[in-house]
């Protein structure tokens, strides 16, 4: 995916987890006013997101919006950057979905039962599941998930082990938003429980993915190297 009309600024504060203030970016730092602008993540993003951090707006398409600008990467202190865009996780996934050429059909959002899975697939007469997780929290070199506590990210994980047991062929998808990362945890300082839903999930056959991105400024898109576990 593509960014249009992106913006370099400075982080200066986070009121609540919609909004960020910020500065934008002059020839020789921060300049102006302060902004108001939309995060595009929920979570806390606390490693990333300190006072004086170099962030990466985009403009958005509605001119009639209270925030002109949605908060879509960072650079943390010690250099990597980070697109943190919650919304990308499933744009990329759908666009590595059709590149790859392997699947029959494809179909985001798909309900089953009382869910939604984030993708449908279809190959021959085997249908998959996969559900996808945007990861943007690293320590050492390796990703971790969730950030925050996630209900309905443990929900989504019992319903994939469910129907790992109905002919599917089920996964979870975690896209990692930042280069030199192959490999993410579950969190289990923030949230065991999420942990070990995970480890049911597995034990019950659903498909743990780790997706490495490219990512810049203005795109995120994952590494074309990464195949399909089945390929």
């Amino acid at each position: 995916m593509i960014y249009e009309n992106i913006q370099p600024a400075y982080f200066v504060s986070r009121p609540n987890r919609f909004i960020a203030e910020v500065r934008l970016a002059g020839p020789e730092g921060p300049q102006g006013e302060i902004l108001r602008v939309h995060v595009k993540n929920t979570g806390r993003c606390r490693e990333l997101l300190k006072e004086g951090s170099r962030v990466i707006l985009s403009r958005a398409a509605n001119p009639n919006r209270k925030t002109a600008y949605d908060l879509i990467g960072v650079y943390r202190e010690d250099g990597p950057f980070f697109n943190i865009d919650s919304q990308a996780a499933n744009q990329v996934t759908g666009e590595w979905l059709r590149d790859l050429n392997y699947f029959d059909e494809i179909r985001p959002e798909y309900r089953i039962g009382n869910s939604r899975i984030d993708f449908w697939m279809k190959r021959g007469d085997q249908p998959y599941l996969l559900e996808v997780k945007g990861c943007t929290l690293v320590r050492e070199g390796i990703g971790y998930f969730p950030d925050a506590p996630t209900e309905r990210g443990i929900k989504h994980l019992k319903e994939l082990a469910g129907l790992a047991g109905q002919g599917y062929k089920c996964a979870v998808g975690f896209v990692i938003q930042t280069e030199g990362v192959t490999k993410v945890l579950p969190n289990m300082e923030t949230h065991p429980a999420f942990g070990q839903a995970l480890k049911e999930a597995e034990e019950a056959g659903v498909n743990v993915l780790y997706l490495p991105c490219r990512v810049g400024e203005d795109f995120l898109r994952i590494d074309e190297k990464t195949l399909w576990p089945d390929q």
